[in-house]
């Protein structure tokens, strides 16, 4: 699928794509031998070269899945100790999107593919996490129900979520914004507490059967229907 000039040139990692634009003003960038032009499109097989040096091919995007432990910390700061990205000690640059906090669990995913981290995050766009969790004590299902309809924390009610009871002590839930620590802030709004949380699915992505301290490459699929 053709992309733009500037955007293949950013991709890969000479640049960003405003220093390209530049770049491509000033005659430096041809395309199979010709000066390119701003917005230019670049197909499969083109030959893009500056100043005469052809460029590399684009970063291959990377899409990991990952069973973040509790303990480990949803940072890209080396300084820290226990950061996700030694932890998982890919060979290339990647960051997490969104987080999990220290004391959390489950699915969390890495790219390095800048684009799509704020269309996940954003939370008009409506998209689903769902989450394991279990409290301290029996929770009643009046409780069940004021966490779905909305839960007061921080000075404002949450959205509308999904939930659904699993044993006595434990529930699903459903949510679709992430504020800071937001189901254990909910919990102890009602006099809960969070002794357990896993997130279990974001999106189109499930935790499945990976381990935790695992961590899979996402498969085609799941990556058309994280960027679609």
């Amino acid at each position: 699928m053709p992309v733009r000039l500037n955007k293949y040139i950013s991709e890969t990692g000479v640049c960003s794509r405003r220093e390209a634009d530049k770049w491509i003003e000033a005659g430096r960038v041809t395309l199979n031998g010709q000066p390119a032009s701003l917005g230019t499109q670049v197909a499969e097989g083109d030959e893009v070269r500056i100043d005469g040096d052809s460029i590399g091919l684009k970063k291959k995007q990377v899409y990991i899945a990952l069973n973040k432990p509790v303990g480990i910390i949803c940072t890209t700061e080396a300084h820290i100790e226990d950061n996700i990205i030694d932890y998982v000690g890919f060979p290339e640059r990647i960051f997490p999107v969104g987080r999990l906090d220290r004391d959390s669990e489950g699915l969390i995913l890495l790219t390095n593919n800048g684009d799509i981290v704020n269309e996940i995050l954003r939370s008009e766009n409506n998209h689903e996490k769902e989450y394991l969790v279990t409290v301290d004590r029996p929770i009643t299902d009046l409780a069940l129900r004021m966490l779905a309809d909305g839960v007061k924390i921080m000075g404002e009610v949450t959205k509308p979520s999904k939930v659904a009871r699993v044993n006595a002590q434990s529930f699903r839930i459903i949510l679709t914004q992430g504020l800071n620590r937001q189901i254990r802030r909910m919990c102890s709004a009602l006099g809960y507490k969070a002794q357990r949380l896993q997130r279990v699915r974001i999106m189109n992505i499930h935790l499945g059967n990976l381990q935790p301290g695992q961590w899979r490459h996402l498969t085609p699929p799941e990556v058309a229907g994280l960027v679609s």
